[in-house]
C-alpha cells in the first residue's frame, strides 16, 4: 500500500505549506491529485458485447443502515460504470441488483445468501466492512461467486482460503503503520491515544497501528458501536495529555466523541481512517471537524473528471470515500462479462487472472486476493470540506 503504481505517479507539490490543526505544526505541501492514466480501463469497452438477458451483478453492503454514507458513496460509484456501460452496449443490458445488509455481521448472511441463490448474478461489488466480510465470505465461496471488496481492510479477511475474496485496496498492515508514518513525522506527535471501537475493522486497524508506534502509545481506550456520551473516555484521553488521538472506528460514533475532546478542551490532533472520511463526519463534529486528519488507502479522484461528472449527474454530489473504487471494480467484472465470460466460474477465473489499470490503481492480486500494489493517502478537513493532503511514502 505504501508504494504508488508507476502510472499513478505525482506530479510536483504545490508550493504552499500548511499550518497543523493548532496553527503550531506545519505539515507537509499539499500533493497533487494523481491524474488519470490513460490506460485506464472504460466500462464502455467497445460497444460490442452481447449476453443473455437478465444477466447481472450486484452490490451488496449499507444502503440506509449504519454508517449508510460510506455504502452510497461505492453504490453510486456503481452505478456510473454500470450506466456507462449498458447506455455503449445495447446488445448487453447488466443488470445491477442491489442488496442490503444494513453493514452488520449478522444480518449479511442472510442477505449474501439470498444473493447466491440468485444465478443470474455473476459477480458481486461488496462487502463493504470488515465485520460483515468475515461473517459471510464462506458463502460467497462455497457458492463459487466472485466478490470484490471496495473497502474492508481487516487482513484477515484474505487467509481463510476463500478462492472468491478480492479486495480492490490496501488492508490494515499497511494503513497502521503509514498512519503511524504520519503522526509521527508530519504531526511530530510523540504521545499518541489510540481509540477504538468494538468492531472488527476497529479492533483490527488499532492492532495495527499500535504495533507500528509502539512506545509512542500512551493510552489505549475502547468505546462501544452506537455509543452516544464518551465523558470517561474524554477525561482519559485528557488525563493522558497526548498530542495526537487516533480513532479507529466509523464516522457515526467519531463525530461525537471528536466534538466532547473538543469541548473537553483536548488540543491533541484528531486523526482517523476511511472509515470516518465522510462529510456526514464533518456535519457531526462540528467546529471539531476543523482540526481532523484521515488516513485512507483511497487515491483523490480530484483529476478524473469523466467520471465526477457522470457521479455528480447521477447522485447530484461529488464523488465520496470509496466512490472510484466502487467503478473500478464494477468495471472489471463488466470487463469479464463483455469478454464472454457469462458464467460464475468463468467470471471468477477472469478476476483472478485480471491484470489492468483503472483510474485509482492497477489491478492484479496474488492468490489471497490482495493487490499487488496500493498507496495510501492523508487528508484533512478544510472550509468545511474533506480535502486530499499528502501521500504517505
Amino acid at each position: 500500500m505504501l508504494a504508488a503504481t508507476a502510472s499513478l505517479a505525482l506530479g510536483a507539490c504545490s508550493a504552499r505549506t500548511d499550518s497543523g490543526s493548532n496553527g503550531d505544526t506545519p505539515t507537509a505541501p499539499q500533493a497533487s491529485a494523481p491524474a488519470q492514466a490513460a490506460d485506464a480501463a472504460d466500462p464502455k469497452g467497445d460497444g460490442k458485447a452481447t449476453c443473455p438477458a437478465g444477466t447481472s451483478i450486484a452490490y451488496a453492503g449499507t444502503i440506509n443502515g449504519e454508517n449508510a454514507a460510506l455504502g452510497q458513496n461505492i453504490l453510486n460509484g456503481v452505478k456510473v460504470a454500470v450506466n456507462r456501460h449498458n447506455e455503449a452496449n445495447p446488445g448487453c443490458k447488466v443488470e445491477l441488483k442491489e442488496f442490503e445488509t444494513e453493514g452488520t455481521p449478522d444480518k449479511a448472511p442472510g442477505i449474501v445468501t439470498q444473493m447466491v441463490n440468485t444465478p443470474q448474478i455473476l459477480g458481486v461489488v461488496g462487502l463493504p466492512f470488515s465485520g460483515e466480510s468475515k461473517a459471510a465470505g464462506n458463502i460467497f465461496n462455497d457458492a463459487g461467486l466472485v466478490s470484490i471488496t471496495p473497502s474492508a481492510t481487516g487482513p484477515g479477511l484474505s487467509q481463510n482460503g476463500w478462492k472468491t475474496f478480492f479486495r480492490g485496496l490496501g488492508n490494515d498492515n499497511t494503513q497502521g503503520p503509514a498512519a503511524a508514518t504520519f503522526i509521527t513525522n508530519e504531526l511530530k506527535a510523540e504521545k499518541v491515544c489510540v481509540v477504538e471501537d468494538d468492531s472488527e475493522y476497529g479492533i483490527g486497524l488499532a492492532n495495527a497501528i499500535k504495533g507500528a508506534l509502539g512506545a509512542k502509545v500512551t493510552c489505549n481506550e475502547k468505546v462501544k458501536s452506537k455509543q452516544i456520551d464518551f465523558a470517561a473516555t474524554v477525561n482519559a484521553v485528557k488525563g493522558a495529555d497526548p498530542q495526537a488521538v487516533f480513532y479507529a472506528g466509523y464516522y457515526r460514533e467519531a463525530a461525537p466523541f471528536a466534538q466532547q475532546l473538543a469541548d473537553a478542551g483536548v488540543t491533541a490532533k484528531f486523526v482517523a481512517p476511511d472509515g470516518v472520511k465522510d462529510d456526514e463526519f464533518v456535519k457531526g463534529a462540528g467546529d471539531a471537524a476543523a482540526s481532523a486528519y484521515f488516513t485512507c488507502p483511497c487515491v483523490p479522484a480530484d483529476q478524473f473528471t469523466e467520471f465526477t461528472n457522470a457521479y455528480k449527474a447521477l447522485s447530484g454530489k461529488d464523488p465520496g470515500t470509496y466512490s472510484p473504487e466502487g467503478y473500478d471494480i464494477a468495471t472489471i467484472l463488466l470487463k469479464g462479462i463483455d469478454s464472454g465470460k457469462t458464467d460464475r466460474a468463468g467470471l471468477l477465473d477472469y478476476v483472478k487472472n485480471y491484470d489492468g489499470q483503472g483510474l485509482t490503481k492497477k489491478f492484479k492480486w496474488d492468490p489471497t486476493g490482495e493487490l499487488a500494489a496500493t498507496t495510501v493517502w492523508t487528508y484533512k478537513v478544510e472550509n468545511g470540506k474533506i480535502v486530499r493532503n499528502t501521500e504517505i511514502k
